[in-house]
């Protein structure tokens, strides 16, 4: 039972940081757009949040995927989808479609919030960079 436990808690924490480490990586290349996506929604110096958008989603994806201080790189992960999720999926202000996406988007970001905060209550399993 604890040996499928610890290969079920690896996995997860892979599959959790697949999207992130993937996006980030993505943001490197389409910096001035993702600037621009941050612009378009009001907010102030956006390529300082392009910056940290790429730091939190590489950088904390690949620090959880490995399990190096991954209870830290998912609460960051957390409150970053959080922010993401009310910043730009704000669906209760929109209509039709572009509602019915961006509804979906915000639940999908509440249940990757609940699987950081799995990660946050119990640690990064035993094969992880932080269990040696």
């Amino acid at each position: 039972m604890t040996q499928s436990r610890d290969v079920a808690a690896l996995v997860g924490r892979v599959l959790l940081a697949f999207m992130f480490v993937y996006s980030g990586f993505g943001k490197i290349g389409g910096f001035e757009r993702t600037a621009a996506n941050i612009a378009s929604k009001g907010l102030p110096l956006p390529e300082i949040g392009a910056a940290i958008a790429i730091a939190v989603e590489l950088g904390g994806g690949l620090m959880l995927a490995v399990g190096w201080k991954a209870r830290c790189a998912a609460l960051a992960i957390a409150v970053f989808t959080l922010a993401a999720a009310v910043l730009f999926h704000n669906f209760w202000t929109m209509t039709d479609q572009a509602m019915r996406t961006n509804q979906v988007m915000f639940m999908k970001n509440i249940a990757i919030i609940g699987g950081m905060l799995m990660v946050v209550a119990f640690g990064p399993g035993r094969y992880s960079a932080d269990r040696r």
